[in-house]
């Protein structure tokens, strides 16, 4: 099993129970592969992975985790996406896409003003994005990494509320810092880890997920925190797997005024490349991420928090010019970017629910995995070889 990038050796003082360890989850779940995919499950979705078939394709690009997991009813983390890696003050033109507004996401107003994202992204539970934000101004104070005299972090959440006592707080400064200080290129972990590790996805356990499409000699890169959908959305390569494996437990509206049997969660989506965008085209490529979700069943309900972000690690320095001179991709050329978020955001969502496995948290509350085996019955009895 591995745990992809959550380093341990380094954040020793953190209590042994706060920070996921190999193994230590056995107590609270039957794991499967941290790291299955739609290919692991004879799954074809279109486009072309890269190597990793992960955000950590785009050059540059390092992702973290905290995964914060004890006693009964705590069950989150943070993840920690960094554009150029740990060290850097260097701004990405940046732009983003609300879907539906149900959610939050830090930092946005001065991605849309100046276009540039200046530092990491950060994903956590709801209640966590104050803190959050806070010790990731203080990390980059100390590092020297602010590129204005101050900040405005981009963190973004979706309610671990299911699975986690999210009103317990239990998210600390240290949790952050330990995401960023972790924070790697190469293969991640996905499914329960980090800020995924409490989430639910169309009623099955949810959570981290990535993936990657070539788009002819650039790379997309998405990272999704997926925690939205009903059971009889989901969709997979056009199959009805909801449908097929329905529901059987009682399901409680997370929203007092819900209307029963409607959606109520959230996803938040990191898009990356290394094409060479502005900040208008990078909002372009944010809102095809939408479609992406669309095709794993995904509707954006009212409850839910849809939020969309992009970013490109190309035009170097070109926050630190009085005048810069910067390279634009064609518009007449974007259409394969767009491709590549869509079906990379497609990917990412089902890798997500892949590769969680079955959690009982707060309450006693029970949300199973998707079952490997049923999918599969499900996957040759509408496409038999």
């Amino acid at each position: 099993m591995r745990l992809g990038q959550l380093a341990l050796g380094a954040h020793a003082k953190l209590p042994v129970d706060l920070v996921q360890k190999h193994g230590a989850q056995k107590r609270l779940s039957c794991w499967h592969d941290v790291n299955m995919r739609t290919a692991d499950l004879g799954i074809q979705l279109e486009g072309t992975p890269g190597d990793l078939d992960a955000i950590t394709d785009v050059p540059g690009v390092l992702v973290g985790y905290a995964t914060v997991v004890h006693g009964d009813s705590v069950r989150t983390g943070v993840t920690a996406v960094l554009p150029r890696g740990k060290r850097s003050s260097d701004p990405v033109f940046a732009g983003w896409f609300p879907l539906n507004g149900n959610g939050e996401m830090t930092g946005t107003a001065w991605i849309d003003e100046s276009g540039f994202l200046e530092g990491p992204i950060m994903l956590t539970n709801t209640h966590s994005v104050g803190v959050v934000r806070d010790a990731v101004v203080g990390w980059q104070h100390r590092g020297g990494t602010m590129f204005q005299p101050y900040s405005y972090p981009v963190v973004a959440e979706t309610f671990d509320g299911t699975l986690n006592d999210v009103n317990g707080h239990h998210v600390r400064p240290e949790h952050a810092l330990l995401a960023l200080e972790s924070a790697a290129g190469g293969v991640i972990a996905q499914g329960n880890v980090g800020g995924g590790t409490g989430m639910v996805c169309f009623q099955f356990k949810g959570g981290t997920g990535t993936a990657s499409r070539r788009a002819e000699t650039y790379t997309v890169g998405v990272l999704v925190q997926a925690n939205f959908g009903l059971r009889r959305q989901l969709t997979i390569a056009g199959i009805p797997v909801g449908k097929e494996i329905p529901l059987t437990e009682p399901w409680p509206p997370l929203a007092r005024l819900a209307v029963p049997e409607t959606e109520q969660g959230s996803i938040i989506v990191v898009v990356a490349t290394d094409a060479p965008l502005l900040p208008h085209q990078l909002k372009r490529l944010a809102r095809r991420a939408a479609l992406g979700l669309a095709r794993t069943g995904g509707c954006a309900g009212n409850g839910s928090g849809d939020i969309m972000v992009a970013f490109s690690t190309a035009n170097a320095g070109a926050a630190s010019s009085d005048v810069a001179t910067v390279s634009v991709l064609a518009n007449a050329k974007m259409t394969p970017l767009f491709d590549a978020t869509i079906f990379a955001t497609e990917e990412a969502i089902l890798n997500s629910v892949l590769s969680a496995e079955t959690m009982t948290g707060d309450g006693g509350r029970t949300v199973h995995a998707l079952p490997h085996d049923r999918l599969r019955e499900v996957l040759a009895r509408y496409r038999p070889r």
